[in-house]
């Protein structure tokens, strides 16, 4: 049965996916501030990664020990089980300063700090434990929260940019590859190229959260010898193991530990976090091309000012800000994999200074771009009279194989008039580009006596050159993204401040 005060603890520090808290950005004069801290992370994120939040995990995580171990017969008091408990949120950080500098040593430090704040069960604290029995599982429940809140995040990105796709479906817009126009797609189907990789990233994470499991008891290099000494067998070993585990909600214990958890485990949950800003990086660099050629914008306030010396600027900040962070937490993804290179035999103590700053930011970034997404999707601002210019500009050329068929069907040559068409293009692309003149290869084609007889108006209309774009979008949002997001509920993503 799980212990009543980790459920208050889990309630106490369960983080909301709908609305992330608007935070005011006021600059310390005398010390640096992370500004994923000040700036881009939410509130419940940031809460997460608390000293508060760690520190009273790690007693949270010596309370369920130590009921565990009373429930297996050790000399432990109801009393000092709930001295412990009254105690669990009372953390006298300056106490633990002074320990941390006579003995060198943060999880000894805190014991001693635990101690004075319940002096009854001073003498029980951390008993048979060592310290990654404490740290490694406390820092698995905070990546799980974590986790949990990512994912919650996402759904809501997804929820509206699937909204958008369905919206824009129908709508021709030029396609590129190579930066260069190409055949004709849909807004909502290009969308709907972000839209699946976003999905991929939620089902990764999803996975993660569902794999992700209890280090357990191992004792100080994995082989739960202390613990055996403590309960005299290895089925009340293992007892106290699931114990403990059940208590703080975990349904299984990694099987093989050494004195850490594989440090493999956390290059895949950066790997899958650095993988989510490869897309957000991809697909807010769309946007900020899509923003220069005037077809698409980010969301832009009614005050919000592009440019200090250019008045008439309309900056895309917040995908500009958005490729920045990503970029950022691309980088940290690389610390789990040399960390976990760097280990030797059960465990060297290289990984621990990494791991405090890598774990938090990569999460904290990766929560700020998901409600940098949420914003810009949720506010996108389409130019359908742009679009159509730009089409219009390309579609003689883009047009081009159909009317050759065309012809061809008609009773022309074909070599011939491929070569027809190919010089009239040449023309008319040196008309466009040597002379900013527009396009008329149409009007040469119509006319050459060669292509007499051709439907114009119907070899020009754009919705022919888009293909199966519409039906591709509805299909992949109807079987793929609804069914997922049933899963998710109705939350939504909310806003942080978005300051520069």
């Amino acid at each position: 049965m799980r212990t009543t005060t980790h459920k208050q603890h889990t309630r106490r520090h369960h983080h909301k996916t709908d609305e992330p808290k608007q935070k005011s950005v006021v600059p310390d004069r005398h010390g640096f501030q992370n500004p994923l801290v000040t700036r881009y992370a939410s509130a419940e994120m940031v809460a997460i990664w608390s000293p508060l939040n760690r520190y009273s995990t790690w007693r949270h995580v010596w309370i369920a020990l130590a009921e565990a171990q009373r429930e297996l017969g050790l000399p432990i008091k109801t009393t000092q089980i709930r001295a412990m408990k009254r105690a669990a949120s009372d953390i006298d950080f300056k106490a633990a300063a002074r320990y941390e500098k006579q003995l060198r040593h943060d999880v000894m430090a805190h014991i001693h700090a635990f101690g004075d704040a319940a002096p009854a069960a001073r003498g029980i604290i951390h008993l048979g434990a060592t310290s990654m029995d404490v740290v490694d599982n406390a820092d698995l429940i905070l990546t799980r929260s974590a986790l949990d809140l990512a994912i919650g995040r996402l759904a809501g990105v997804l929820r509206v940019l699937a909204g958008f796709c369905e919206k824009y479906a129908d709508m021709p817009t030029l396609g590129f590859t190579h930066l260069q126009p190409a055949q004709l797609t849909t807004v909502g189907k290009r969308a709907c190229l972000w839209l699946q990789d976003l999905v991929g990233d939620l089902e990764h994470l999803e996975l993660l959260r569902k794999g992700l499991k209890c280090r357990g008891l191992r004792g100080a290099t994995g082989t739960q010898a202390s613990f055996l000494a403590l309960l005299g067998s290895a089925a009340k070993v293992r007892k106290l193991e699931n114990s403990f585990a059940d208590k703080l909600d975990f349904a299984d214990c990694y099987p093989i530990c050494g004195q850490t958890y594989s440090r493999k485990i956390d290059v895949e949950i950066l790997n899958v976090l650095a993988s989510f800003a490869a897309g957000v990086q991809k697909m807010c660099n769309d946007i900020r091309l899509l923003a220069m050629l005037k077809e698409i914008d980010e969301p832009f306030e009614k005050k919000q000012v592009g440019s200090s010396a250019m008045p008439y600027k309309r900056n895309p900040m917040r995908c500009e800000r958005a490729t920045g962070l990503a970029r950022y937490l691309i980088s940290l993804s690389t610390s789990p994999l040399m960390t976990h290179a760097a280990q030797m035999f059960e465990r060297t103590l290289d990984d621990s200074s990494n791991r405090r700053m890598v774990f938090p930011e990569a999460f904290l970034t990766a929560d700020a771009l998901a409600i940098l997404l949420h914003n810009i999707f949720d506010g996108l601002v389409v130019y359908p009279a742009t679009i159509a210019a730009h089409i219009k500009a390309e579609l003689p050329f883009i047009a081009t194989e159909d009317i050759l068929m065309e012809a061809v069907a008609r009773g022309g040559d074909r070599q011939e008039l491929h070569e027809r068409i190919r010089g009239h293009a040449q023309q008319a692309g040196e008309q466009v580009k040597k002379h900013g003149k527009p396009n008329d290869l149409i009007d040469r084609l119509k006319a050459d006596p060669a292509f007499a007889g051709i439907k114009w108006s119907k070899v020009l209309e754009a919705k022919r050159y888009v293909g199966l774009a519409p039906q591709q979008t509805r299909e992949y949002v109807r079987n793929h993204v609804r069914p997922l997001l049933k899963r998710h509920g109705t939350q939504r993503v909310g806003t942080v401040d978005l300051c520069v």
